[in-house]
């Protein structure tokens, strides 16, 4: 019985590409590639929807010649909603191992769209790696919410 209480009902409600550029002017065959990879988060409090953005750089000499941003906007369910605010402090905190787990499924939708993006070019070829999800959130995240449950979204 313990495992039903934990567990938290979810759906993925929508794919978003922020960004997606390829500066083949910025590529040079055969340098050193560098990948640089960020995260933000948002909420949309009325609908209950929690979004991850995932965005990663490609990058020689300190030039980007590949640029992707993907957003994965996910319904949560009301109990869950309800579990992850406190009124009292106005606050939504989602735990962390949620959370990362929202992230890996956004990390993977963004190799998806990369693959389909630079299918048939020469960019096709670059992964994004498996990534630590343990070292990319490393502790529950917290949102503000002000006022009357007002939205906050990304």
């Amino acid at each position: 019985m313990a495992e039903e209480k934990n567990k938290i009902g979810f759906s993925l409600k929508k794919i978003t590409t922020e960004q997606f550029a390829i500066i083949e002017s910025s590529y040079i065959e055969g340098e050193v590639v560098e990948l640089k990879a960020g995260l933000r988060f948002g909420i949309n409090f009325e609908n209950h929807i929690i979004s991850v953005v995932f965005s990663t750089n490609l990058i020689q000499e300190k030039s980007p010649f590949l640029i992707i941003e993907v957003g994965c906007h996910f319904n949560i369910s009301k109990d869950a909603w309800e579990s992850f605010y406190n009124e009292s402090k106005t606050e939504l905190i989602v735990p962390k191992g949620f959370i990362g787990h929202l992230v890996m499924l956004t990390i993977g939708t963004t190799r998806g769209v990369l693959h389909s993006k630079t299918e048939n070019t020469p960019f096709n070829s670059f992964l994004l790696p498996t990534l630590n999800v343990m070292e990319l959130v490393k502790k529950d995240v917290v949102f503000k919410v002000e006022g009357e449950k007002k939205q906050n979204a990304i």
